[in-house]
């Protein structure tokens, strides 16, 4: 009988494993992954920005919670952050959000802004920027936060069982539940908890069972995000640039390059989610055919620089 089951070892389950144990009481918990090792899916193939709120202008109430979050990630997470990078938010003419707005909704919800260095203004094709901004925003490095995760689920005793994918989950009368699973090997197990945490991200949805209320509308999207290698002159530089064409230069630590993301590139395709409808085999089926050349283009007319960039690879998800 465990205490809880958590199932999906990406970051928010594996840190919810963590804090169960840790400052909840609980003894027994097993977190259930289906890939090889933690941190491999969501949790690795993203931009690796920790938000400080200036990304959302139109909605105070997400900027003002990730700006509260940030302090508290910064507290728990310190080792994993890098701190020196110096994070640049540019905001384009003819913008959903002007520069006077932007600087005003800052001030607003209390998070650092300054006036951008001349140097790092003539990076920017003027005609098409207002104005550019110098913000406190950081980036992490997933292998740091793996190392992180694993340390700290094994000083809580959190029993981990990797390859292994929850098939259903069924409630009994007695309030426990069942969590059925099968590994890699073929093993069938059923799993007695009092808990479960479904952390599953794009697979929320995909268990069989009984458990009320489990099911959530949700949209799924196949995105990219191309890896570069960019000019000197703005390596280690984060570089956004709103609230029109909206595209993101940031520095991805793991692999030492730069993601490259594009508000209208970056996503492939979507679809509303269906039982049926398995969506890592559908990532798994996708001609992944990359739109760096359109993201690329489209982000030269703002910054000129960038397209001095040698394009390496996409990530998918």
């Amino acid at each position: 009988m465990q205490d809880a089951v958590v199932i999906g070892g990406g970051f928010y389950g594996s840190a919810i494993a963590v804090y169960l144990a840790k400052y909840r009481g609980l003894k027994n918990i097993i977190l259930i992954e289906q890939e090889s090792e933690l941190l491999r899916r969501a949790s690795y193939n993203n931009q690796a920005r920790v938000h400080n709120g200036y990304h959302y202008p139109r909605s105070l109430i997400t900027a003002y919670r990730s700006h509260i979050n940030l302090i508290k990630f910064i507290d728990e997470y310190s080792s994993v952050i890098f701190r020196n990078t110096k994070m640049l938010y540019a905001i384009a003419k003819y913008s959903k959000t002007n520069a006077k707005q932007f600087v005003n909704f800052c001030k607003r919800i209390g998070i650092k802004i300054h006036p951008a260095e001349t140097s790092q203004r003539s990076l920017f094709d003027q005609r098409l920027i207002e104005d550019v901004f110098l913000v406190e925003e950081y980036v992490f490095d997933t292998t740091k936060l793996l190392s992180w995760i694993e340390n700290n689920l094994l000083k809580s005793h959190v029993s981990i069982s990797l390859k292994s994918c929850v098939t259903s989950i069924h409630q009994e009368k007695n309030q426990n539940s069942i969590v059925n699973l099968i590994t890699d090997q073929g093993v069938k197990k059923s799993i007695s908890c009092r808990y479960i945490f479904n952390c599953a991200y794009s697979g929320i949805n995909q268990f069989k069972g009984n458990l009320a209320g489990s099911v959530k509308n949700i949209k799924h999207e196949i995105t990219e995000l191309a890896l570069i290698r960019p000019p000197k002159v703005i390596e280690g530089m984060g570089i956004t640039v709103m609230d029109g064409p909206f595209f993101s230069i940031l520095p991805f630590p793991i692999k030492k390059l730069h993601t490259l993301s594009h508000v209208r590139y970056t996503p492939h395709m979507s679809w509303v989610d269906k039982p049926e409808i398995d969506p890592y085999q559908k990532l798994e089926s996708y001609k992944c055919n990359s739109h760096f050349n359109h993201m690329i283009r489209d982000a030269g007319k703002y910054l000129p620089i960038i397209l001095d960039s040698s394009y390496i690879e996409s990530m998918f998800e």
